[in-house]
């Protein structure tokens, strides 16, 4: 665990050295969000109904903004290689990198959902779920933006086709994600998409950095 600290730590004081870095994505999705209600009619129940859809799709493209940076500093200044052919495993510090991604430019747009849900008039006891559904999504979503990175490492503008190939990979996540909101809205229960969120991440984490440490291998040869 002293090897992922170390990597977690370095990772999270270089993010926030890059303070306009972190400010784009959520900026970005502040926008996205706040111009829908103004664009549409102020109408509540029209504003309900899409209220789900845009946020979910407002944070899982907010979140591919940082997809560039996740592994290109590192490479550009051969620290990634030097990472890569340390003792510690790759998994470990995939793994390290993706976590240190996440708290740093995930967690604060979720942080931001209940505020900006009450723009959409979306009912308060539909927030919670909300928030732990995105919870529950954003690491798998971590680990494909990470996934895509790694794919791209090798590209100086790599970001726009990893981007591609992300956005289909991410559509089981979109639907559970609104579906668990929307039955927390009518009221309904919602441990079943819940359920599959948790299931996808548990995967994503286990299998996904040993793949991204594969290809990050391929790439910086």
């Amino acid at each position: 665990m002293t090897a992922f600290t170390t990597i977690f730590a370095r990772d999270v004081r270089v993010a926030f050295r890059r303070w306009s870095a972190l400010a784009h994505p959520l900026i970005f999705f502040v926008i996205v969000v706040s111009l829908f209600p103004l664009a549409l009619s102020p109408s509540a129940s029209q504003l309900r109904s899409i209220g789900t859809g845009v946020l979910w799709v407002a944070a899982l493209l907010s979140s591919l903004l940082s997809l560039e940076g996740l592994f290109r500093g590192d490479a550009d200044d051969g620290s990634l290689e030097q990472l890569l052919l340390s003792p510690v495993p790759g998994g470990v510090t995939v793994l390290a990198k993706i976590m240190a991604h996440w708290l740093v430019t995930v967690l604060p747009l979720i942080c931001l959902v209940p505020v900006l849900a009450l723009s959409f008039y979306l009912p308060l006891s539909a927030v919670p779920t909300m928030a732990l559904a995105l919870l529950l999504a954003t690491p798998t979503l971590s680990v494909l933006v990470a996934l895509g990175a790694a794919l791209t490492v090798s590209l100086k503008r790599g970001g726009s086709i990893a981007g591609l190939l992300i956005l289909p990979l991410a559509g089981p996540l979109l639907i559970f994600g609104t579906r668990a909101t929307d039955l927390s809205v009518n009221g309904e229960p919602t441990a079943g998409p819940l359920y599959l969120l948790a299931a996808l991440a548990a995967l994503a984490l286990s299998l996904g950095p040993l793949a991204i440490g594969a290809a990050l291998k391929v790439g910086v040869e």
